[in-house]
């Protein structure tokens, strides 16, 4: 393919790497030069016959002149001249009719949307990278495209039995009907029978409770869910009751960690020493029968003062003796839901900038992307 212009001449002019590939640079040149020199290989390929060819006299159809477009590339925007038929049935593969962008732009918008820039730092960036002017609304479509993926995604078939899954939350502000609501991220890690983990989907809602985990019980068994040996959540409300409905044979396991700061939060400073060393005789201990004798001792001593750091273990002791049951290296892996932390801690760090979602698809958007990005 031959230029119009020497490129070894003009690269030699080039001082700057902005000179190559900047907005006005030498690759911009060569990009509409070498896509216009394909359009014409195509038209010459539909008609049959090489441009001002006599094989083209009475053929039925012949070259009519071109059209000049706009289009949006890697190198800022280039105008490209098409050519066109005159019985129209002409249709460039290269760039397609209609078609205003030819480099990976709308990857590049949910990339670094996908990093938690927002629509504004996105505008931003566009601007001086490509010189390219984009609108909210145009940046809001395009990421809006993810929203049929990530369906697909929360939709797709799971392995029949998990060892563990893990449920944890993180609360965002949304706005709903005119109001900003608190509503919580829900997501689920599941650990297989070979030890992989999958995030298992990702829910937003605003209000918990036996029917709405008994909702999403009922997903994941639609979804090829047959049995979940041991399930370990954060307290949620009504989770034993939906799972024990969908999973009857499923144990759960309550977050030891937040149990223990929970408790504290009930307890005076003066004593929190002496009371984190009682509680630890109970979570610590090498049964549990031994664990229930020190929980009796934990309550007598104080129950009365700190009724509301002490009740908890004692109205949830079955879900937060599970544990017990298991060696020593797989209480380190069910008795919190420390393993859900790593992904939380990412989903925090892409939505920092954000205090407010306009809805909910806008959280669950950005929040599929960045489970994608761990």
């Amino acid at each position: 393919m031959k230029l119009t212009f020497d490129v070894e001449e003009a690269l030699s002019q080039c001082k700057t790497l902005e000179d190559i590939s900047g907005k006005d640079g030498l690759l911009k040149r060569m990009l509409k030069e070498m896509t216009e020199q394909i359009l014409e290989a195509e038209m010459t390929d539909h008609l049959g016959y090489e441009k001002h060819s006599t094989e083209g006299n009475n053929s039925g159809n012949s070259r009519n002149g071109k059209t000049a477009k706009t289009v949006r590339s890697d190198y800022g925007e280039v105008k490209i001249e098409t050519p066109r038929d005159r019985t129209g049935t002409f249709e460039p593969a290269i760039v397609k009719k209609r078609q205003s962008d030819i480099s990976e732009f709308d990857e590049k918008i949910i990339s670094m949307y996908a990093k938690g820039m927002t629509v504004r730092d996105i505008q931003e960036h566009i601007k001086d990278i490509y010189g390219v002017e984009i609108s909210p609304t145009t940046i809001s479509n395009i990421t809006d495209k993810v929203i049929s993926v990530a369906a697909e995604w929360q939709a797709r078939p799971l392995s029949a039995v998990y060892a563990i899954v893990f449920f944890d939350a993180i609360h965002y502000h949304v706005r709903h009907e005119g109001k900003v609501v608190n509503k919580a991220a829900y997501t689920c890690l599941g650990v297989d029978l070979k030890g992989r983990k999958d995030v298992l989907g990702l829910w937003v809602g605003e209000n918990e409770g036996a029917h709405y985990w008994l909702g999403i019980m009922n997903e994941l068994k639609n979804r090829g869910v047959d049995d979940i040996l041991i399930a370990c959540v954060d307290g949620l409300k009504g989770f034993p009751e939906a799972i024990n409905s969908a999973f009857p044979k499923t144990e759960t396991q309550l977050c030891i960690v937040h149990m223990i700061r929970n408790s504290i939060k009930y307890v005076g400073s003066k004593y929190q020493k002496e009371f984190i060393a009682d509680l630890k005789t109970v979570y610590k201990a090498p049964s549990e029968d031994k664990a229930a004798y020190e929980l009796d001792k934990l309550i007598a001593k104080w129950g009365q003062k700190y009724p509301l750091a002490v009740n908890p273990w004692k109205n949830h002791w079955s879900n937060v003796s599970t544990f017990f049951k298991y060696p020593e290296h797989i209480r380190k892996i069910i008795y919190t839901t420390n393993a859900l932390e790593g992904l939380h801690r990412q989903l925090r760090k892409v939505t920092k900038n954000r205090s407010v979602f306009p809805n909910d698809e806008a959280l669950t958007k950005i929040l599929y992307l960045a489970i994608q990005d761990v």
